[in-house]
């Protein structure tokens, strides 16, 4: 494996890594978004903020790890990613200082015209920062981001049929992984009756991810044909570790057993991400740009392979702790601080 491709696996663990932590994190906002009332809904929000309270920050540390990367490592991707997608981009950036200021005025205000406000804004920044986020990634699988600056369509790049789709199914899997990590927290802190709402809300989801996932094949084989040939060829077999995941995952859930569920739905998304990688390899830009030409020099790669060894060291241990100590936590009883939450 050459300097550019390990970089680029690296750049791409962080991704995974920002799409199963971040993404459960928005996910937690769209079922707060769903919840319902301020007395219907309060049991389910005060879950979600005492869920996602620790690491909502922590969760931002690997899109911040990714655009780095690929800042240093891959340059001219970087350039033709950020100004042909800068409207979206600049959306998303919008969307997470919104979500992160709701988040925290509203556990701050005592009005409860201001919570319900704030709660709004965290709620629906949470729904459409993925869904921006997915537009992106459409828009680069589907080959309308090409080398150069702003050589993409600023607006057909994100506004096509492969981004609408990719932003429909960033939504709808973050709401998944969301409702199936809920369980577990629920089941942890006494809660069965939260636990058994979250668990039908994650059936549910699944149904119509998988529609939309199945509806995705017609739209990628005539907006995207050679990702749809990449998908169906050499990352089918990723593909197929994505559907047994699932597959797995909604067992799992059926039979209540929640903590399995949870690596079962990690590993049915991460397939899913990892297949998109596979299927376009060795091109990291369509139509022709590959790995290697895009990659900066060794001497950059090699830096920033030994610098990202060096923070991984320092970093994983403690964001390990964090989620450690946070799992072992003693048992909150949900509908305490309720008011605080709406």
């Amino acid at each position: 494996m050459s300097l550019a491709e390990l970089m680029i696996a690296v750049m791409w663990a962080g991704l995974t890594a920002y799409v199963l932590l971040g993404g459960a994190d928005f996910g937690g906002g769209f079922w707060d978004l769903l919840a319902g009332g301020t007395r219907k809904g309060a049991e389910q929000r005060d879950l979600i903020n005492h869920s996602i309270g620790p690491v909502w920050e922590a969760n931002h540390v690997w899109l911040i790890f990714v655009i780095v990367l690929c800042w240093t490592g891959f340059p001219e991707v970087f350039a033709a990613v950020s100004s042909t997608m800068y409207i979206p981009l600049t959306l998303v950036a919008l969307g997470i200082i919104a979500r992160g200021a709701a988040f925290a005025f509203r556990k701050a205000s005592t009005e409860l015209g201001h919570r319900r406000v704030y709660g709004f804004a965290f709620a629906l920044s949470s729904v459409l920062t993925p869904f921006f986020l997915g537009t992106v990634a459409g828009g680069i699988a589907s080959g309308r981001t090409p080398a150069g600056i702003a050589a993409g369509d600023l607006v057909g790049s994100w506004i096509n049929p492969t981004s609408a789709l990719g932003g429909v199914l960033a939504v709808a899997v973050a709401a998944y992984l969301a409702a199936v990590f809920l369980c577990a927290d629920a089941r942890r802190e006494g809660a069965d009756a939260l636990a058994e709402t979250f668990r039908r809300k994650a059936l549910g989801t699944a149904a119509v991810t998988g529609v939309v996932a199945l509806g995705g094949i017609a739209v990628l084989h005539a907006d995207a044909p050679r990702l749809y040939s990449g998908l169906v060829g050499k990352g089918l077999p990723l593909i197929l570790v994505s559907v047994l995941g699932g597959v797995a995952s909604l067992a799992l859930l059926l039979r209540r057993r929640y903590l399995p569920s949870r690596v079962a739905a990690a590993v049915a998304v991460a397939a899913l991400l990892w297949g998109w990688a596979v299927a376009q390899y060795p091109l990291v830009l369509l139509p022709d740009t590959t790995i290697e030409e895009a990659a900066a020099q060794p001497a950059v790669l090699r830096v920033g392979l030994v610098v990202t060894l060096v923070g991984a060291v320092l970093l994983l241990p403690s964001l390990w702790w964090m989620f450690s100590l946070f799992q072992r936590e003693q048992p909150h009883t949900p509908g305490r601080g309720a008011s605080a939450s709406e």
